[in-house]
Parts: C-alpha cells; sequence; structure tokens
C-alpha cells in the first residue's frame, strides 16, 4: 500500500499557557499543503525501514511509523510485521510536521490494508498517543487547533488560485529553546475569523506566530527567508511552527525560483 503524506504550515501560532503536565497550550490554524513525502508499507517477514531521500536524524526504532506499527500491534496481535518504505523530502525538524504525518499516515495505512475496521475518531486516539501533531493528520483538513494542538475545529478556508511558497534553510531551531524565549499570553484575535479575510487582511488584524520575534533575532538566516519574500511582493508572510521554514501567499505566481535560493535552502511553489 502506498501513501502519500503531506505536510501543514501554522497560520498564527499563539502559546496561551504552561499546563500541569509540561505541555503548553496553544491556538493555531492547521493549513494541510501538497509537500508530500511516499510511504509504502509492504507484509514481510520482521518490521523494517527503509529511508531514502533526506535522511531522518535519531534512533531509526523510534521513528514515528515503526512506533505506529507496535502501538497498533498491542491491541491486534494478529497484525503482521510489515517493511516500511519512506522516502523523505519533507524536511525534518522544520515547522512542518512531516514526522507527524508520517506516524498518522502509517496509521491509516495499516488500518486500510489489514481492514482492521478503526473509525477516523479512534484512530485520532492514537495519533495522540504518537505525537500532538499528529490527530491532525488523520481528517487532515484545515482546522483550528487547541489544547496541545490535538483539540480540532474543523473550519472553511477559501485559498484557491493563491500560490504559496515555501522555503526552508536548513537552520534546525531546538524547540525547547524556542519556548524558552516566549512568554505565553491570552488570544486576542479570533482565528477564525481572520481567516475569512484574504492573506493581504490576515497581518493587520493581527495573525502573529509567537516565536517568530525570538527565532529571527538568534537565527538571522530564517530571517533572511523571510525578508526574501517581503521583497517578492508577498500577500502574507510568516515562519510555521518554531521554525524553520517561512512561507509567503501570492495571489499571483511569483518570480522566485530555485535561482533565487542560497545553498542549503530547500525551496516549493505551489498553486493552491
Amino acid at each position: 500500500m502506498l501513501q502519500f503524506p503531506n505536510c501543514k504550515i501554522n497560520l498564527g501560532l499563539q502559546v496561551t499557557g504552561k499546563r500541569a503536565d509540561g505541555y503548553h497550550d496553544l491556538a493555531s490554524i492547521f493549513l494541510p499543503v501538497p509537500w508530500e513525502d511516499a510511504l509504502e508499507i509492504i507484509e514481510a517477514d520482521a518490521v523494517s525501514l527503509h529511508v531514502t531521500g533526506n535522511a531522518i536524524p535519531g534512533d531509526p526504532q523510534k521513528n514515528l511509523c515503526v512506533l505506529a506499527w507496535h502501538l497498533l500491534k498491542g491491541d491486534f496481535p494478529h497484525l503482521p510485521p510489515v517493511s516500511i518504505y519512506l522516502h523523505k523530502t519533507i524536511p525534518a525538524g522544520a515547522g512542518l510536521g512531516g514526522g507527524s504525518s508520517n506516524g498518522a499516515f502509517m496509521l491509516k495505512a495499516l488500518n486500510n490494508k489489514f481492514q482492521l475496521g478503526l473509525t477516523t475518531a479512534q484512530l485520532r486516539n492514537y495519533a495522540l498517543q504518537l505525537g500532538s501533531d499528529c490527530p491532525f493528520f488523520i481528517p487532515n483538513t484545515p482546522a483550528l487547533a487547541t489544547g496541545r494542538g490535538e483539540i480540532l475545529e474543523p473550519i472553511e478556508l477559501n485559498l484557491q488560485e493563491n500560490w504559496l511558497v515555501l522555503i526552508n534553510p536548513g537552520i534546525h531551531v531546538n524547540t525547547g529553546w524556542a519556548f524558552s524565549h516566549i512568554e505565553p499570553s491570552p488570544l486576542e484575535v479570533d482565528l477564525k475569523t481572520i481567516m475569512q479575510l484574504p492573506p493581504a487582511e490576515w497581518e493587520t488584524a493581527g495573525l502573529r506566530n509567537i516565536f517568530q520575534p525570538p527565532v529571527f533575532a538568534h537565527y538571522p538566516g530564517i530571517a533572511a527567508v523571510h525578508q526574501l519574500l517581503v521583497n517578492t511582493g508577498v500577500e502574507y508572510a510568516a515562519m510555521s511552527g518554531t521554525g524553520s521554514t517561512c512561507f509567503g501567499f501570492f495571489a499571483t505566481e511569483p518570480a522566485l525560483d530555485k535561482d533565487n535560493m542560497l545553498p542549503g535552502w530547500t525551496f516549493r511553489k505551489l498553486r493552491l
């Protein structure tokens, strides 16, 4: 079974408080983006992971695809081992949720291939055990995310005909460092209301990423990506998550291509 796990971006990101369990409460709009990896599972004698494309740091046994198999195996003893083939094009640690998407799509692939009969709600519960961002990729539709990011309220967005540019400068931003440089505060705008406006009006309406000021100050290379988007006539530009990918919405196709990129930058231009 072959699937194509996509990434997401955060349209606005506010941290509203720190919880007793050590997590933070947040508010953001999650938007699925058609920048995709490829994931294939084949029944095998033992569980194995084979990665091509971009390298994935860390222990392969802790990869979310492998953990997803073990998670379902605990409740479905008859689940056979699989060989997992994962081709990575989405950068890791880039604020795009690529790893979370891989884990969620792995759950869906196992459910479909081996006819486990899991509902969307059950898949979301399993996904939350893998990570806070994972449940989003089960329905994989635009949503207002609150709580840890697992409380999802579907929303309607009309972004057709817009162009979206994503640029990752190959800089890793430590999530713990990023959280240590922000001060949680109440959300002062209505994100759902802002999303009914065209992208050109989002910044004036107060759409903000709380992590952007400290990350830009500490990592000028990320700030340079954002400035490139601004200089190209963007309608709205921001950083996704805690970084380091920046994105921009354009009303017409922007004059950006690989020739505008510096060495080490990864670039995607998409028509929504």
